[in-house]
């Protein structure tokens, strides 16, 4: 396939993004602006867009491939997500809008003190950062293999000018731009994974849904739910709870999820917002499944040998078997998706750094929008160290990577935001920055062992042990 088409969509597709944020950036680049969008973003404009920075350009690799070790049993942590996203609604969001906060990591000081606060926005950035630069790698590899290679361009080059391309139609409005591109590319990626599925299914000879889906449960895929092996990763109760876990920390813990929602007009459109952007999250992975399901299918009637990596599965197709029409999708659709999903990441990461770690609210505007954008220039260059940092040691599905990660990283936040919501007592503050370190530490340890003599192998629920047992620690040090 020509590189060159590739370069031509990518140039199209950009200059369209350096229109909406022309227009939308003209009239204000303050640090307002580039926070919360003044406050004035549409619910259904935020909910549309949210979708695209959620699924990313992981979900749109790594989840058609996961089908053929795992079936359709990530739908599971699917419908967790959902009931999680309404816990947000209800609870997190009207606290927020009480206190009307501008990183929600404010809140941890008002509760708790500066240590609290500082550590709470620590384990967010660390969290961030390694996430999206993990979405980010994933569609940058696929990029420089398909393109760039064989123009002899080197990786790290590939993922600078991708970084520069998001940094040139975010720097002026920030989150007050990114509401509308990705609205844009939540779309372009739908549609892409629409007619993704409908070339594919005609390579199979579907005549319809009904079809589709005998086809597919024909092909011994089909699988969703698992109850009785307690000790796979795929067991219902262990994806469904941690489903719940992962999207509150995920969205309602996460200042980029969250930024967007503050952007509304009123908490009860952010609500709205988060009702309909969960619900919407259920068919859009079904059908991301059901596009890997499909793959597999015609891998067996076109005798192709699939790729150990189920991340290496979709590419492989896109690029070599299908022809132009579906490589074309493939790369809008993975550009539309890595972009909406890196250009959030990057306003979130540099409003909290600048909010909370520099406190530019206490400074002139003049001084607080020159720290922004030179804020946002450092995490940029982050942005790229981080992504050739991950391609030297990453070995498994990027999707499982970035929700590993989370267990880890989002787990002193979950155990700090339940204990100051959940509980009335005062906690020793300069205490919180040990308790939180060690939480992931012990639970580091506690899998290890769990391995090696109980046969007992955790999966993403050790999100929930690392919230537990930093609630835990905050309790046994609260002040008399």
């Amino acid at each position: 396939m020509s590189g060159s088409l590739t370069i031509a969509i990518i140039a199209l597709y950009f200059s369209l993004l350096m229109v909406i944020s022309y227009f939308t950036g003209r009239e204000s680049t303050d640090n307002d602006s580039f926070f919360l969008g003044n406050r004035k973003s549409p619910w259904w404009i935020v909910a549309i867009g949210m979708v695209g920075s959620s699924i990313s350009g992981v979900s749109f690799i790594s989840v058609p491939g996961m089908v053929g070790k795992i079936d359709f049993t990530y739908m599971q942590t699917v419908f967790g997500f959902f009931f999680g996203y309404v816990v947000i609604a209800n609870i997190l969001l009207p606290l927020y809008y009480k206190l009307n906060l501008t990183s929600i990591y404010t809140y941890l000081e008002q509760r708790f003190g500066k240590n609290a606060y500082k550590t709470g926005a620590s384990f967010f950035l660390l969290s961030k950062t390694i996430g999206a630069a993990a979405r980010l790698y994933i569609v940058a590899l696929i990029l420089q293999t398909v393109v760039f290679d064989t123009w002899h361009v080197p990786f790290a080059l590939t993922v600078l000018v991708t970084i520069l391309l998001i940094w040139i139609y975010t720097f002026r409005s920030g989150i007050k731009t990114i509401v509308w591109t990705d609205t844009l590319q939540t779309l372009v990626m739908i549609s892409a994974l629409v007619l993704l599925v409908y070339e594919v299914a005609v390579r199979l000879n579907i005549t319809g849904i009904p079809d589709m889906f005998d086809k597919i449960s024909a092909g011994g895929h089909y699988r969703i739910f698992e109850f009785t092996d307690w000790h796979s990763r795929q067991n219902f109760f262990k994806q469904f709870f941690s489903g719940i876990f992962i999207a509150i920390v995920m969205t309602g813990l996460d200042q980029d999820m969250m930024q967007k929602n503050l952007s509304c007009k009123s908490l009860k459109d952010a609500q709205k917002n988060m009702y309909w952007y969960g619900a919407s999250f259920i068919p859009v992975n079904f059908l991301f499944l059901s596009l890997g399901a499909m793959l597999l299918l015609l891998a067996q009637q076109m005798n192709i040998t699939l790729p150990a990596q189920g991340d290496e599965v979709l590419p492989l197709f896109a690029t070599t078997y299908l022809g132009n029409t579906v490589y074309i999708l493939f790369v809008v659709g993975i550009i539309a998706a890595a972009f909406s999903s890196a250009d959030s990441a990057l306003a979130a990461l540099t409003t909290s750094v600048s909010v909370d770690l520099l406190d530019v609210e206490h400074k002139s505007k003049t001084a607080a929008r020159k720290t922004r954008i030179y804020t946002h220039i450092i995490i940029s260059i982050a942005f790229v160290a981080i992504i050739l940092l991950f391609r030297a040691i990453n070995d498994k599905s990027v999707i499982d990577a970035i929700y590993t990660i989370a267990s880890y990283t989002y787990g002193p936040l979950l155990g700090m935001f339940a204990f100051g919501l959940f509980n009335k007592k005062n906690v020793n503050d300069k205490y919180i920055p040990y308790i939180a370190v060690a939480s992931p530490v012990i639970c580091g340890i506690l899998d290890t062992v769990s391995k090696n003599y109980w046969g007992y192998t955790f999966g993403y629920e050790l999100l929930m042990f690392n919230g537990l047992i930093t609630f835990t620690g905050m309790y046994f040090s609260t002040k008399k």
